[in-house]
């Protein structure tokens, strides 16, 4: 995961980011004959120009499995702040159980990070809440993509960019890509698949569904 979101975060940042000409001076040994009659090297150096990025940018990873795409694309925006959004499915519906985006925006770019993109719900909650939040551009980042859920992304957000590694044609009933990779977070942190109901137990316990002994 590590190395593949850093592959495609390289893809992503070559359009969204901005940058400015910075002067820069380059050490150049060059060797002049000293007076023992050796050889001695002395640095010299050459004015050229680089860039910085201007930019301001976010990462924001989808809890939990998006941590693992936080690392790679901190190594090629180290400056990028970093704002944890949580949600998981109930009864295919996303519900958000954790957002720490700041109150005021000062991003101009922000990348989501979810690894896979099943049937675009739960991106396209975020993307509505970063939307809210006044970022102007948006840049989405899935290792997998099914169709079905890219297609509904891109027609409810023409605007937002997307990046992804493959795109598989199938969604399970359930709402899992096929064949997918399984459960991203699952993997990531090898933990047991929860069933039916234990993801509310994310909640706290006044904002559980009240649910019957029976």
């Amino acid at each position: 995961l590590r190395e593949i979101t850093f592959h495609l975060g390289y893809e992503a940042t070559k359009t969204d980011i901005e940058v400015k000409e910075v002067p820069l001076s380059v050490p150049i040994p060059r060797k002049k004959k000293g007076s023992n009659g050796k050889g001695e090297v002395e640095l010299d150096h050459v004015d050229v120009v680089g860039s910085k990025i201007t930019s301001r940018t976010s990462l924001i990873p989808i809890l939990r499995s998006g941590l693992g795409m936080v690392d790679p694309m901190l190594q090629l925006l180290p400056d990028a702040g970093v704002h944890h959004i949580g949600m998981y499915r109930r009864d295919g519906i996303p519900v958000q159980y954790y957002n720490r985006l700041p109150r005021k925006c000062e991003s101009d770019v922000s990348y989501v990070l979810d690894p896979v993109m099943a049937t675009g719900s739960t991106i396209l909650s975020v993307v509505g809440m970063l939307k809210k939040w006044g970022v102007p551009k948006i840049h989405v980042l899935s290792v997998i993509a099914s169709r079905p859920g890219l297609a509904k992304l891109v027609k409810s957000h023409p605007d937002v960019s997307v990046t992804v590694g493959t795109v598989d044609d199938e969604l399970a009933e359930d709402g899992t890509v096929l064949p997918g990779l399984g459960d991203a977070g699952d993997r990531l942190f090898g933990t047991p698949l929860m069933v039916d109901g234990e993801d509310e137990m994310l909640l706290h316990p006044s904002k559980r569904r009240k649910m019957s002994d029976a």
